[in-house]
């Protein structure tokens, strides 16, 4: 019985690619500022070869590595989460999904307020914890939806729980889902409830979800589904394919939990794929510029590591990579960053080996597909 468990360590990037310049990261390293801090501890990751990896210049090398190792190069033009989760099941993205540095345009939050009955307010590139404390008290007075974006490709919109219940803020993002298509399809519409009292500090709840595009053409987890494989996913993998080529899932409020429902899959029968997404180090860490919070963050999932691999049985192959870079030392930004990404892949099958610098993240997902025999029906080579 054939198991992969494929780990992204979101946002975990091992150094800049040739063309950061042009999305505004030049100089970034998420594993070299994380790897400075005296928080930073990952002896699990060093056997299996992070520090072998192609440009690596942090941290000490080992004469073996213990696992399969590959420098990822991103194909698509982009850097966010969805592109590169894409990318990782098989999907190139020849352009990069529209963001929205001045704020969305009046034709989109018209149709969005003729539907929902409710005013907007903000609509502004905003860090998701400032802009509850600065509109929160206008929206639980008036109703009207706190609507925001980054620099990522993404329609975001808060409300606090009293005012919108969590469901029908769900309605709302569907709604927004709808709207925001073709030109102006964002990556992801996502529902930001919080707490609190009126004058008072707000919070923000875990009931956060996410409401993606479609894929627009044929993944990994569609090739596996139609095989009738299991396509598990743990954390927002869900979201990010909207469902699509999923036939089980559960989501999780941070990388603890995602990594407890990752070992509990290891004691379940199933032939397929467990896709894990732990977020907290974009989240948390890379987003708030928070260079030990993030280290603290690899090294708790660094310790928690010989517990997935001794779950793993005799067929069982353990990938771990990431999805783009989001350096916390980079102070000029608090976005995603243009970097290469690691691939480490372990198991009882898998012969350890530097396979140097892969084309496309496009290869893990040919890689997976060729470990259950079946042939990709997009552009990767399997690492296998």
């Amino acid at each position: 019985m054939k198991r992969v468990f494929l780990i992204v360590l979101d946002s975990f990037g091992i150094g800049e690619m040739e063309d950061a310049e042009a999305y505004g990261d030049k100089g970034t390293n998420t594993l070299r500022s994380v790897s400075q801090s005296p928080a930073f501890a990952m002896p699990n990751m060093r056997k299996l070869g992070l520090f072998n990896l192609d440009g690596v210049d942090c941290g000490e090398k080992v004469e073996a590595p213990a696992a399969r190792i590959a420098r990822m190069k991103e194909a698509s033009k982009g850097k966010d989460t969805t592109i590169g989760h894409w990318e990782i099941a098989g999907i190139l993205s020849q352009k990069p999904l529209p963001t929205y540095p001045n704020g969305f345009p009046d034709e989109v939050l018209e149709a969005f307020s003729a539907r929902t009955g409710r005013g907007v307010l903000c609509n502004k590139p905003y860090s998701g914890t400032a802009v509850i404390q600065e509109y929160g008290d206008a929206h639980m007075s008036t109703g009207d939806l706190i609507v925001y974006t980054s620099a990522d490709s993404v329609f975001q919109i808060a409300a606090h729980e009293d005012v919108v219940p969590v469901e029908q803020l769900y309605e709302y993002c569907r709604i927004a889902r709808e709207i925001l298509q073709g030109e102006h399809g964002v990556g992801r519409v996502i529902a930001r409830p919080f707490i609190g009292p009126c004058g008072g500090q707000f919070t923000r709840t875990p009931h956060r979800h996410d409401f993606s595009l479609l894929p627009p053409g044929t993944t990994m987890l569609d090739q596996l589904k139609e095989a009738e494989k299991s396509v598990i996913s743990v954390g927002k993998i869900r979201d990010i394919f909207a469902g699509k080529g999923i036939t089980e899932g559960i989501y999780t409020k941070g990388n603890e939990e995602g990594i407890e429902r990752t070992l509990e899959y290891l004691k379940k029968d199933f032939e397929g794929l467990c896709f894990v997404n732990l977020v907290d180090y974009d989240m948390l860490y890379g987003h708030r510029n928070d260079v030990d919070g993030y280290a603290k963050a690899l090294a708790y999932f660094d310790g928690r590591l010989p517990e997935i691999m001794n779950g793993l049985r005799e067929e069982d192959v353990l990938m771990i990579t990431a999805d783009h870079g989001c350096d916390p030392g980079y102070t000029v930004s608090t976005d995603h960053s243009r970097e290469y990404t690691p691939f480490l892949m372990y198991g009882k099958q898998v012969a350890p080996k530097n396979l140097g610098t892969r084309d496309t993240f496009a290869d893990i997902g040919a890689t997976v597909l060729a470990y259950f025999g079946i042939k990709p029906a997009f552009s990767g080579t399997s690492m296998l």
